[in-house]
């Protein structure tokens, strides 16, 4: 018995012994923590009271895991848009502080990933894997540490291409009436980045879930995901996640940008941006403005669009190439948002809804659509090929408008016409079919050299495909050239004009070619 007792007294001993140490060690270190309450709930927005502290665009945290970011920092007060669901937040919950800006997941692992604005997955794939974080709301790169726009951003629609031309690290705006095809160019010019080493960021902005599953599958089919990252703000999403969205969206951009990567992003639409904004700021009893936009909604997207550019080489010489999507109502573009953007871009491809009605696809409208940057983000070939089709083009439609009153026209007026109706025939591309640089320089060379102004308009779209099957047919040194060269040889154009016209010549009517089609 006297054994096991001193068996248990130095077990006892022993243990008093290591926490008689571990409690010296023990250093006590007090931080202090504000807490504040909330005041007030309202749609997205709460009031608190008892953070003295906090800064503008702090990071603040509410029960349930939900976040806020403190918008109107009052003498008294604070206002917090909110970045998640609110129904079961009550007057009275604490708030703390985080001592951070909002920030977001950056890094090689979010690409094939569909993500919120938060980071969070919502493609069933598991955790996103992420290297970083960066703050949502960055400084614009300098203008010292930015170089010129040189080179092309190839969409692969012949229309902007040729017309349009957009380069790396350019702000192009896309805008028109609802349903004329907005989202379809921008998830073209997408699939039309593989294997041209440009990542892309897509962010869908209060769109409807079905219309974000549709391009997300779209992107999926065509093997597209394997370099582009989904951003998603449903339209039942919190007004504050919307707002976040495009400049979260940037911030993965600027990641790949600053790696010396080409990165493309599309912001789809920025028109549901500015209303989410808009709401917030009528709810946090701003003083409205023109249509009771806030006086700051030009800053919002100028900050935002002003960190597309084109980085020196000494920086890694990445660039953000921007497209901006904006929904005009009844063709209206000069109206409020619509003119702030255009102001503020390079740039702005107009869709047309009467020539999307009459099946005009895509329906751009050439006279209202300008590249900024113009010719200087184009391939030399592209001068030479499309120099006066823009002119050709606008000539046809006038006199188009004026045949219709059942004038008389003469020879070289019926002449024109039958150009221009060739120009628009071949302008014309069916959906998620993006054309290859060889086979637009073939395409638009045949049209300056009037070779297709014999074929039968019902026989377009099949003299267009024989071209387009030529073209893969060129020699390998002329592919380089047209990629590389600075001006397209005397020698390569007549090659190609006479490929295009051996592949056109068994269209060529029966009829006598003098006739009118």
């Amino acid at each position: 018995m006297n054994i096991e007792s001193e068996s248990l007294k130095n077990v006892f001993d022993g243990v008093f012994a290591e926490i008689r140490q571990a409690r010296e060690k023990l250093n006590p270190q007090l931080q202090l923590q504000e807490v504040g309450i909330i005041t007030s709930v309202a749609t997205g927005i709460v009031k608190v009271a008892g953070l003295p502290g906090v800064g503008f665009d702090e990071l603040v945290t509410f029960p349930g895991n939900i976040t806020g970011i403190a918008f109107n920092v009052d003498a008294d007060e604070l206002s917090v848009v909110l970045l998640g669901e609110y129904r079961h937040l009550q007057v009275g919950d604490e708030v703390r502080r985080t001592g951070r800006v909002m920030d977001m997941a950056v890094g090689e692992g979010l690409l094939g990933r569909v993500i919120d604005p938060l980071g969070r997955p919502l493609d069933d794939k598991g955790t996103v894997m992420s290297t970083s974080r960066l703050p949502i709301e960055r400084p614009a790169a300098p203008i010292m540490a930015r170089a010129p726009v040189r080179v092309p951003l190839q969409t692969g629609l012949k229309v902007i291409d040729a017309l349009i031309p957009i380069g790396r690290g350019q702000r192009e705006l896309i805008l028109g009436d609802r349903q004329t095809g907005k989202t379809a160019i921008a998830i073209d010019t997408i699939l039309n980045q593989r294997d041209q080493n440009v990542l892309c960021v897509y962010c869908a902005i209060g769109q409807r879930a079905s219309s974000v599953a549709k391009a997300v599958a779209t992107l999926r089919e065509k093997g597209a995901m394997d370099y582009t990252v989904v951003v998603v703000a449903e339209g039942n999403d919190p007004p504050g996640l919307a707002y976040i969205a495009p400049y979260a969206a940037t911030s993965i951009a600027e990641f790949f940008m600053e790696a010396g990567r080409d990165v493309l992003v599309v912001y789809d639409d920025l028109t549901h941006h500015a209303r989410a904004y808009r709401e917030l700021s009528l709810i946090l009893r701003r003083p409205p403005g023109r249509e009771a936009f806030p006086g700051d909604i030009f800053y919002i997207h100028s900050r935002l669009l002003e960190r597309a550019t084109h980085l020196r080489d000494n920086l890694g010489g990445g660039s953000l190439t921007a497209l901006p999507i904006i929904e005009t109502e009844a063709q209206n573009i000069s109206a409020y948002i619509p003119t702030n953007l255009i102001s503020i871009t390079d740039g702005q491809i107009y869709l047309s809804p009467s020539l999307f009605e009459l099946g005009v696809l895509p329906a751009v409208d050439v006279g209202k659509s300008v590249s900024r940057v113009g010719s200087k983000a184009q391939r030399p070939a592209y001068r030479v090929a499309a120099g006066s089709l823009k002119l050709d083009y606008a000539q046809f439609e006038e006199l188009e408008t004026f045949s219709r009153f059942g004038a008389r026209l003469d020879e070289d007026t019926r002449k024109i016409i039958d150009h221009g109706q060739r120009i628009r025939a071949c302008l014309k591309q069916p959906e998620f079919a993006p054309v290859s640089v060889p086979a637009q320089i073939a395409v638009l060379l045949a049209l300056a050299a009037e070779l297709f102004d014999h074929v039968p308009l019902d026989q377009m779209r099949n003299a267009e495909h024989a071209l387009e099957k030529a073209a893969a047919s060129f020699p390998p040194e002329v592919l380089e050239r047209l990629d590389t060269a600075e001006k397209l040889s005397d020698e390569d154009r007549e090659m190609i004009i006479e490929i295009a016209r051996q592949a056109l010549a068994s269209f060529q009517p029966e009829t006598d070619p003098g006739e009118n089609s």
